[in-house]
Order: C-alpha cells, then structure tokens, then sequence
C-alpha cells in the first residue's frame, strides 16, 4: 500500500515536471488574490507591468512570476496556450482582445485605476497641450471622443480636423499601435482615442501631427532623443517615468483588469 502511493507520487511528480518543462500551467484565477504563485504576462514597459513587477517584488504575489511580451496581443496568446495564467492590461484592450478570443474572460475586480496623460520633455510644449487639453474638455470635443471610442455611443463621432487650418510645421507623436481603442491600425492607417486627442491639440497649436509607431519601451527614450516631440500611448503618470519626462494633465482614466481562461 504505501510502495502503491510511492509509486503513484513519483509518477504524479514527473508528470508536473513534464508539464512544468513544457511551459503549461493550470492555476485557477477567479480574483487579484488569486496571482499569489501565478505565472503572470503583461506588455513589457506598460503601467501592468510594472504594478506586477512591484508587487513581486514587494512580496505581495508571493513566488509569482512576470513575463513581459511586446504586445498585449502576444500575451493573450501566451495565456491561451496555457503558458501563462493571467494577463494584466488596460480594460479597453481586454475588450477587445476577449471579444476576438473565445475562452477568455476579464474579472470583474481591476487590478488598479490610473489616470492617463501625454509625455513630453518640453515645459513650454506641456503648457500649450494643458492649454488645448482644457480647451477640448470645455468644448465637450473630449466627451465626444471618449462616447466614441471608449463608450461606444452610435451618435458620437471621431475627430475631425476644421477646414482652412494653415500649419506652421509638425510634431511628432510616438506610440505603440497596439492598443486598441487608444492606438491601432485600421487597414494601414493609425487610429484611436489618442491619435484623435493628438490631431485635435496639434490643430489647436496649428501644427500637423506625425506619428511614429515604436515599440511601447522606446517611446520615453524617443522624446528624451528628441525623435519624437510628445508620446501619447495610454501612458500613466508613475514615479519611474518622472526621472526620464514630464506629462501633461490626465485627459482620462485608465483601469488595468486581469484576462484569464474561463
């Protein structure tokens, strides 16, 4: 009897370590509490990441694990394929990645509320964009925007630039098209929430917006170059970014939710 549960306890303890060399994993996530030990994706240099990374190593998730991915994307593969257990990111990403993916669902409790807001390293830039971000909000263009993209109201619209608008130069915004509703490719063309703001302040300032997709790490160091003017990205203001550039006021708010199989 006991050789019997030997045999059948080095037999279960081989088949986990298969299973663990292959990459598998099979927590059961149904709350935030539940990433203590879990294998955790989220898209490298997000706010998602860096909250889990914190928290690990805080010691708050115990002996979880972070694997960061370039996109969102590719970590919702991950977790489809089982090689993960949970994927932290944005709430309006998460809608759009469990609508195209069956078998995934979004927990109901976030993970944590953020505010987004517009990276620079100019004070006189940052002052201009605060200038046309209040401006948007008084004349309701953010609201509009935000029932558009966010909201998904039929009768709302996108930003569209007045006529008779005369540039004087550009600015260059740096982001990661792969978030959608705040940066994506429709056909080969970048839109969203963000490049909607973009195009508005930028038409306020009377300069034509540029943009330039790069993968999400590289945009703070895009404008620290001087590559890029301004990031606009779904980026949240954290201590971390501070040392590197400034940020306008928040234009709206961001929740990073928890994507698991169901």
């Amino acid at each position: 009897m006991k050789l019997t549960k030997i045999v059948a306890g080095a037999a279960a303890l081989v088949l986990a370590l298969s299973l663990a060399s292959c990459g598998g994993t099979s927590k059961k996530i149904e709350s935030a509490d539940d990433l203590v030990d879990a294998a955790i994706g989220a898209q490298g240099g997000t706010t998602g990441a860096i909250y889990i990374d914190d928290d690990i190593q805080d010691g708050l998730l115990g002996e979880a694990t972070l694997q960061e991915f370039k996109s969102g994307m590719e970590a919702v593969t991950a977790l489809k394929q089982g090689k993960i257990d949970a994927v932290v990111i944005d709430n309006e990403p998460a809608k759009v990645f469990v609508e195209q993916n069956d078998g995934l669902k979004i927990l109901e409790t976030p993970y944590i509320v953020e505010d987004y807001a517009i990276a620079k390293d100019n004070t006189e830039l940052k002052d201009q964009f605060n200038q046309a971000i209040a401006e948007l909000k008084e004349d309701g263009t953010l609201d509009q925007l935000l029932d558009y993209y966010i909201n998904k109201n039929e009768e709302a619209q996108p930003y569209t630039s007045p006529e008779g608008i005369e540039y004087d130069g550009k600015l260059i915004m740096a982001t990661n098209a792969q978030f959608p509703p705040y940066e994506y490719y429709e056909n080969e063309t970048i839109v969203g929430l963000d490049v909607d703001i973009a195009r508005a302040i930028c038409d306020k300032l009377g300069k034509e917006l540029e943009i330039s997709d790069m993968e999400f790490d590289s945009i703070i160091t895009a404008i620290q170059t001087g590559k890029a003017d301004f990031g606009a990205a779904g980026m949240t203001v954290t201590k971390d970014r501070l040392e590197n550039v400034d940020f306008t006021d928040s234009y709206t708010t961001g929740v990073q939710v928890i994507i698991v199989k169901e």
